[in-house]
């Protein structure tokens, strides 16, 4: 960068340039771009009291320790990150001076003859002398606590705007947000000074007649091309005018909307850019009507300091929404869409995501089917909100089906989950440096197996809620099941409880985003859970949404997921189970107890393929499995299982037989043959099991 000349001579347009900016009244500085002090006019000296020499080579807050002095140096930051001028009203307090005096701050980017900011330029004054007095300072006292933005609302932003500039700025403002809202390279591109289509956000006025009804709120305009308000927005720069200006006259020429300025004789207009971040997103327009004085620069830097406070707040509401609705379509996604069609439970759900600043977090439930009629109930709660948090949910919830997937016991899911979460949080940690709920430490998730041939319910969980159970007599009451540790913490064990739940017993699961309501605490939720449960439904729809009412008389500060199911039971004439003996002629009375079977159910026509089904399961446990050996079909409403188990603990596993290999077909056949097969491990061997749509076969 040149250095500026300390003494006149070089030339003379220099020498005029050095004297203006030493002898200027106001307070001139330049920092370079580590916003270290390079020169200082003498009215900075004076103020100061220190000389240039002293100042030199220091920043802000080393040269006049002050509050003050860090907002500017963060002010000079964002000028050279942005290349935008700043503004404060407020500087540096000299000594001698009283809190009462008014002080406005100018910060300006210095560039190279490339376009490059090199450094800032900083311009103070003293306004309380400048205007004879306190006047304009009292009138508008704490920019900074002036109630703008105070909900995530930008509409209401808007309006929060021109409820403070009228009366104490101006006596009519209007605020227009552009539309749509700018959005990445188009934000960063700035604005032509074509038309530009706006939403007329709010409307404030002092004036008689009702200028509010007149101008509208809620419709778009558009302003025309090279008028003051296209102007204003392509400069990014606010522009003061006299009701009177020719540029006026033209814009009020083009534009029908803009008509409200000469009915109501507006005698002078201020029009400010709202802009945040670098971006501009609207524009406020203020008028006056009643008092005689026109807008002065002082004016424009207080309406500057209030836009950009509005403009913050609407852009960070927006950038909200986005976030919001991106996070809600990811976790909607990933939730199930529809409960899928079993025989074990009957089945109602629902979700609601977290209301306020907190967004959606990572609650979640499923309802996975398991071999043998089983089906495995799963809600969980993921640490955290935002999207993050939903993509964490996702990879847990696939991960739980997974497992399930593998029949693990729920212990052993659990601590399979809990390894998981542990290399997911490690990876993220050296990855990103992520905290305590990297990779979803800190999970919750409860995790019940239900089989409705023995109406067994088998639980286990990791730092979650215990379900409740409603007997079919109308008793109520949880599940006492131990808790175990959050996911991710390792170390601890899984414990598991089995019980024996009647058919017709409910069972409700549930996120602790339902008992943590402002209102009550959470025994007092507990109770108000268990009595809307056991109030008499007609369906299980019914139950859910009473619980909802009771519990939630607002918007849910976390999430809130609930599972309610009802169990059902398949009966004894829906299961049959012989015990094989591991000779190979078993397998022919396997067929043909296998086809009685199925006439007896009115099957007939699933009878060749189960056949063929029942022979190869039970040729592989007597040929490689060890004895004894059982034989058990289910049938439920629209499946017919087989399963044959024994008690070997070798998995069989499916391979591509070669052309002349006399064996190894048996399980690609039952592939073929069935909708789905898979092997369950069991305390003393295993089952392999297959199962049959019986739609296929019209036996429904």
């Amino acid at each position: 960068m040149e250095q500026l000349p300390t003494s006149p001579g070089e030339r003379p347009q220099v020498a005029l340039d050095a004297w203006a900016f030493d002898q200027s009244p106001c307070f001139l500085a330049i920092f370079d771009a580590d916003l270290r002090l390079l020169r200082a006019n003498r009215g900075m000296e004076r103020t100061l009291s220190l000389t240039e020499a002293e100042m030199r080579g220091r920043r802000l807050p080393e040269i006049a320790p002050d509050p003050v002095s860090d907002e500017t140096e963060r002010k000079m930051r964002l000028v050279l990150d942005t290349g935008e001028p700043q503004h404060l009203d407020a500087f540096v307090r000299p000594p001698g001076t009283s809190p009462e005096h008014g002080w406005a701050t100018s910060l300006s980017p210095v560039r190279d003859p490339d376009g490059r900011v090199r450094a800032v330029g900083l311009s103070a004054h003293d306004k309380t002398a400048m205007e004879g007095g306190p006047r304009q300072h009292l009138l508008m006292p704490d920019v900074a606590g002036a109630p703008i933005g105070t909900t995530l609302d930008s509409t209401r932003t808007a309006q929060e705007l021109a409820d403070v500039a009228v009366p104490r700025l101006a006596d009519l403002a209007v605020v227009d947000l552009l539309e749509p809202p700018p959005r990445g390279n188009e934000a960063s591109r700035g604005r032509s000074a074509g038309p530009v289509t706006v939403s007329r956000s709010a409307v404030r006025s002092v004036l008689a007649g009702s200028p509010e009804a007149r101008i509208g709120v809620g419709g778009s305009t558009v302003y025309p091309p090279q008028s003051p308000p296209a102007e204003c927005l392509a400069s990014g720069r606010g522009a003061v005018y006299a009701g009177t200006d020719p540029a006026v006259a033209r814009w009020l020429a083009q534009d029908a909307s803009a008509a409200w300025i000469g009915e109501y004789g507006a005698r002078a207009l201020m029009l400010v850019p709202l802009r945040a971040d670098g971006v501009t997103i609207g524009l406020a327009v203020f008028s006056r009507h009643e008092r005689q004085e026109p807008f002065q620069q002082a004016d424009l830097l207080l309406a500057e300091e209030l836009t950009s406070k509005a403009a913050i707040s609407i852009h960070k509401a927006r950038r909200y929404t986005r976030e919001h609705t991106s996070t809600m379509t990811l976790q909607r996604s990933l939730l199930p869409h529809t409960l899928p069609d079993q025989a074990a439970l009957e089945i109602a759900s629902r979700y609601l995501p977290a209301g306020g600043e907190a967004g959606v977090g990572g609650d979640w439930f499923d309802v996975i089917p398991l071999s043998g009629a089983r089906v495995a109930l799963v809600v969980g709660d993921v640490v955290g909100h935002g999207i993050r948090a939903s993509a964490t949910m996702g990879r847990v919830r696939t991960a739980v089906r997974t497992l399930a997937d593998v029949d693990l016991p729920p212990d052993e899911l659990l601590t399979h989950l809990d390894d998981l979460i542990i290399h997911l949080s490690a990876d993220e940690a050296d990855q990103e440096g992520g905290g305590e709920a990297a990779g979803g430490i800190g999970t919750t998730c409860l995790y019940v197996v239900y089989d409705p041939v023995t109406r067994g319910c088998t639980v286990a969980r990791a730092g979650h809620p215990p379900p409740a159970v409603v007997s079919p007599d109308g008793s109520a009451y949880l599940l006492d099941v131990p808790a175990g540790p959050p996911l991710g913490l390792g170390g601890l064990p899984f414990e598991t409880v089995e019980v024996e739940l009647p058919e017709g017993s409910m069972l409700a699961l549930y996120t602790d985003g339902l008992l943590q309501a402002r209102d009550h605490d959470i025994d007092e939720a507990l109770n108000t859970m268990l009595e809307a449960l056991v109030r008499p439904a007609s369906t299980l729809d019914t139950v859910c949404d009473r619980v909802l009412t009771a519990l939630l008389r607002h918007r849910p500060d976390d999430d809130v997921a609930l599972l309610v199911a009802r169990t059902r039971a398949l009966h004894a004439d829906q299961v049959v189970v012989w015990d094989l003996s591991s000779d190979p002629s078993v397998v022919a009375e396997a067929r043909r107890k296998t086809t009685e079977q199925l006439t007896a159910w009115g099957l007939e026509e699933a009878s060749f393929v189960t056949e063929l089904v029942v022979s190869e399961l039970v040729t592989n446990a007597i040929r490689y499995g060890a004895p004894p050996v059982q034989l058990r079909l289910i049938h439920d409403k629209s499946t017919l299982i087989c399963e044959v188990s024994d008690t070997s603990s070798t998995a069989p596993h499916m391979r591509r037989a070669r052309i002349f290999d006399e064996g190894g077909r048996g399980l690609l056949l039952v592939a073929q043959l069935a909708q789905r097969w898979g092997t369950r491990h069991t305390p003393v061997g295993k089952t392999i099991w297959a199962e049959q749509s019986l739609v296929d076969f019209g036996s429904l």
